[in-house]
């Protein structure tokens, strides 16, 4: 296991941070079906494994994403041996005293070694350093590593919503309340 310490974004971070590859790799997802009768609308996800895996590219434009992360509340790094190598990014809300998890990247070659478990707990640990009360993370339903983070942290299913990224996939919205 890699030697990781966490702390809030510089801007000497962003170069190494828009050079991470952004995209994932997953052998599983979470599909959805939908059942509809005169008065009752069904819906349910159900985690599937694909034939072969599937690389999957991240749902915002990576050439914007220096320009968001000016307008984030909160931007934590992860770093090793100096060189932010991922990141965890807030906004608040969606409702009052919480926070809302929009980004969890880890670059590609220090993936499985912990540093994204550590961005989630210092983002826990963030959100109650401020006194909030609830940390919302949202995800691609084809993100399965960052399901399963989600739910090794106590991250509960809180809904979704079809469309929603700019390729049109369904996010997947997990939470904890933190009181």
């Amino acid at each position: 296991m890699q030697e990781y310490s966490i702390r809030n974004a510089i801007s000497d971070d962003i170069p190494y941070l828009m050079k991470l590859d952004h995209s994932y790799r997953t052998d599983y997802v979470w599909q959805m079906a939908m059942r509809e009768n005169s008065d009752e609308i069904s819906i349910t996800f159900r985690e599937v494994r694909l034939p072969r895996p599937m690389r999957v590219k991240y749902p915002r434009d990576p050439q914007l994403l220096a320009d968001e992360w000016i307008m984030r509340s909160g931007f934590i790094v992860a770093v090793r041996d100096g060189r932010a190598i991922g990141y965890m990014a807030f906004i608040d809300g969606p409702s009052p005293n919480s926070a809302w998890a929009t980004d969890l990247v880890v670059g590609q070659s220090d993936r499985h070694q912990g540093a994204g478990m550590m961005l989630v707990q210092a983002g826990i640990r963030w959100c109650r350093d401020r006194g909030l009360h609830r940390i919302y993370m949202e995800m691609q339903s084809k993100n399965f590593p960052a399901i399963s983070i989600a739910k090794k942290m106590g991250l509960s299913f809180a809904g979704f919503s079809d469309n929603y990224f700019p390729d049109q996939d369904i996010a997947l919205f997990f939470n904890k309340d933190l009181t």
